[in-house]
């Protein structure tokens, strides 16, 4: 029997594709792009068209296991090995609730800490079943900042909601700027509405410290020192109003501050910003020239500019520049950082926040995901006890990696990871439970890159006793002996009430409605519709306004900041850790702790027709830099600061500017010497929405003793 089943991959990327999974006697036999979905357009990106080799690779966690060696043993092998042993779920379930009741009594409930993230973006099994337990235990509540929230921060501070142009209508853009977004690489299914616009004569120009794949496809390179970004925009601004370049009817219309703003960028000449960003001050004024004449332009910004310790500030920064040119009244203009705020699902249903008070009849303490290796260590009343950690791999991911490690080695912490392979967190787990990849189970998918609502079917029965979030959660709150009504709503009853939300945009959409479709356009038009080509022709979020800030204006600026003691305007501070900030004495070099172009965060990278496509363990150099310190390209090198030191093999090459090295996640347990590039990053936090800085961290480079 062969049947084609509709799904949607969930994975942490904007696209948030509609896939095609073709099963013939149960078992999944290929899977592809869906041909009909206006963004997916038939093709996957390459990690996404080799799913296959994930779901059916023999180093997939079947069943639940339990340690029998000490933490940290094993590191490297599969569930074969003797550090392990198989149990039953009865077995795993009983051992993991009686530990919870066991610290719960002795040490209250917040002892306990839920670590997850964007292993999967599926709406169920991202956050529905898991907040509703933890919260009903009164356990510690997670800040899940580690990715976006600076951005998105900055983002709302003008706009007030997270909302962009449609990646539909980058094919009518004129000038299009990709700042700190490498979309070849990593956003792979807006390029075909670049390259149709380009083919109708528009320029696009790349803002990045790296020379990534869209840097070396772009008409115009604009390299860009780390952590500068917010003088950059400051700078073009100053341009732009100065030469009386902006849009003084949309200013008056539909935005609150200008006049702060117009004072603010006079700080910011391009002779004064040119020093900062290592761009020279023609061609800042040629930028903002051209971005304010050749419309309509569009800005696809991504989140790599807020990974700095100003990345809030540098994020609002940019996206005050559609504001003051009106480019947002055009279809093809205005900016996309993320969509996600269109869908506007019912998340407090679904999380239950409401729960808490059933534990404690308060509200439970907040623990920042960046500062892991802090909380581990040093966090008391109560020190953390035990930590589940699902759809997340923070012995990779997490910055301070060495701080890390050493809580998650602690002899008393119960730590229990819900995964689909052994990784580097499972490496000190005393539980690893097997979890369905998305063939595996059923769910609702949203995207932050485009506007379509799917629902994700199950395309295969779970492998061995792999097991959802969802029905993780549930069984665990079965167990605890929690009996509301919530922890037995099935998967579609869940769907029910996230669709019932009061947002306008999902009226006329329910679950029939996209299990007929498997994919809906959201109604922006106030009408159901099957034509989605039509429905995408005339969303423009922001043309007359409709911004959700307090003011309902874009706001220039910002009551709210100055209330926070930030700057309520814009403004330039470079990072601590940076050429142009205190500690450049004692390292000398900035270092952009990348993720890896085919890999997604620290997902694929054990799948090895996928890792064949990395050069994995490599310190990219500039000539400059790699000379003085008798550096040649392949020379064993050692990469240290303050917190630690990596082994890498020189590249030496001109992806990156002088002054600046780079280097790519991995698993440590992939790596040479177990190491990973998060042990030089740092736990400290960005301007705005409290996120990680991977990008503002200083090094010095030489010549490793192995050389």
């Amino acid at each position: 029997m062969k049947q084609t089943v509709h799904a949607a991959c969930p994975h942490d990327c904007p696209d948030a594709c509609a896939v095609l999974i073709t099963v013939e006697n149960g078992r999944a036999t290929k899977i592809q792009g869906d041909p009909e979905h206006p963004v997916t357009r038939g093709f996957l990106c390459a990690k996404v068209a080799k799913y296959l080799d994930r779901v059916y690779s023999p180093d997939r966690v079947l069943y639940p296991m339990r340690r029998l060696a000490s933490k940290g043993a094993g590191t490297g092998s599969g569930p074969q090995n003797a550090a392990w042993q198989r149990i039953s779920w009865d077995e795993a379930l009983e051992e993991i609730t009686a530990r919870f009741h066991q610290i719960v009594q002795e040490f209250g409930s917040e002892a306990i800490l839920p670590y997850s993230f964007g292993g999967t973006l599926g709406t169920l099994n991202s956050g529905s079943m898991d907040r509703r337990f933890f919260h009903r235990m009164g356990a510690s509540q997670l800040e899940r900042t580690i990715c976006s929230s600076a951005g998105e921060a900055g983002l709302e501070s003008v706009l007030g909601v997270k909302l962009g142009t449609d990646p539909e209508h980058f094919r009518r853009s004129r000038y299009i700027i990709a700042w700190a977004s490498n979309i070849h690489g990593n956003n792979v299914h807006l390029w075909p509405f670049i390259t149709e616009a380009r083919r109708n004569g528009a320029k696009l120009v790349v803002i990045d410290p790296y020379r990534t794949r869209t840097a070396a496809c772009a008409d115009w390179y604009l390299p860009i020192n780390p952590g500068t970004d917010a003088a950059l925009a400051l700078g073009v601004m100053h341009v732009i109003i100065a030469e009386n370049l902006h849009d003084p009817d949309y200013i008056a219309r539909y935005t609150l501050g200008f006049e702060h703003l117009r004072e603010k960028v006079k700080e910011y000449p391009p002779e004064r910003v040119a020093q900062w960003t290592g761009i020279p001050a023609a061609d800042i004024r040629r930028l903002a020239r051209e971005y304010a004449t050749i419309r309509p332009a569009a800005i696809r910004l991504n989140y790599g500019v807020q990974r700095s310790q100003s990345g809030g500030m540098a994020t609002r920064a940019i996206v005050m520049l559609p504001c003051t040119t009106g480019s947002w009244k055009e279809l093809g203009g205005g900016l996309q950082l993320s969509t996600s705020g269109a869908f506007g699902l019912n998340s407090q249903g679904l999380k239950r926040p409401d729960l808490m008070n059933a534990a404690l009849g308060r509200t439970a303490r907040v623990v920042n995901m960046v500062e892991l290796g802090k909380a581990l260590n040093h966090l008391s009343d109560p020190p953390i006890q035990a930590l589940f950690v699902y759809g997340s791999n923070p012995a990779a991911v997490c910055p301070n990696h060495n701080e890390v490690i050493r809580g998650l080695q602690r002899p008393d912490l119960f730590t229990v990871v819900h995964e689909q392979f052994f990784t580097d967190t499972t490496d000190y787990a005393d539980i690893v439970l097997p979890a369905t990849t998305f063939f595996e189970h059923r769910d609702l998918q949203t995207a932050y890159g485009h506007y379509y609502l799917q629902i994700s079917d199950q395309a295969i029965e779970p492998l061995g006793e792999c097991r959802s979030n969802v029905e993780v959660f549930r069984s665990l709150a079965e167990k605890m002996g929690f009996e509301e009504e919530c922890f037995q709503q099935t998967i579609d009853e869940m769907m029910d009430l996230a669709l019932k939300s009061g947002n306008p945009w999902l009226d006329g959409i329910d679950r029939d409605w996209l299990q007929k479709k498997s994919w809906v356009r959201l109604n922006f038009a106030g009408a159901r519709t099957d034509d989605a080509s039509q429905s995408a022709k005339e969303f423009l979020p922001f043309a007359k306004g409709g911004f959700r800030t307090p003011s309902g204006r874009a706001e220039l600026y910002s009551e709210t900041l100055r209330a926070q003691g930030l700057d309520p305007v814009a403004n330039f501070d470079p990072p601590e850790e940076s050429r142009h900030g205190t500690r450049r004495q004692a390292w000398p070099l900035e270092l952009l702790a990348r993720k890896s172009d085919n890999f997604l965060n620290s997902s694929f990278c054990n799948v090895s027709s996928v890792a064949e496509l990395e050069q994995p363990g490599i310190l990219e150099i500039h000539p400059a830099d790699a000379e003085p310190r008798r550096i040649q390209d392949g020379c064993p090198v050692r990469v240290f600061n303050h917190r630690g030191a990596v082994e890498l093999l020189a590249k030496v090459n001109g992806a990156v500017q002088p002054g600046v090295v780079a280097a790519r996640l991995n698993w440590a347990r992939l790596s040479k010497n177990s190491q990973s590039i998060n042990t030089l990053t740092s736990e400290k936090l960005s301007d705005m929405g409290n996120s990680a800085t991977f990008y503002s961290v200083l090094v010095e480079v030489e010549l490793s003793q192995q050389a």
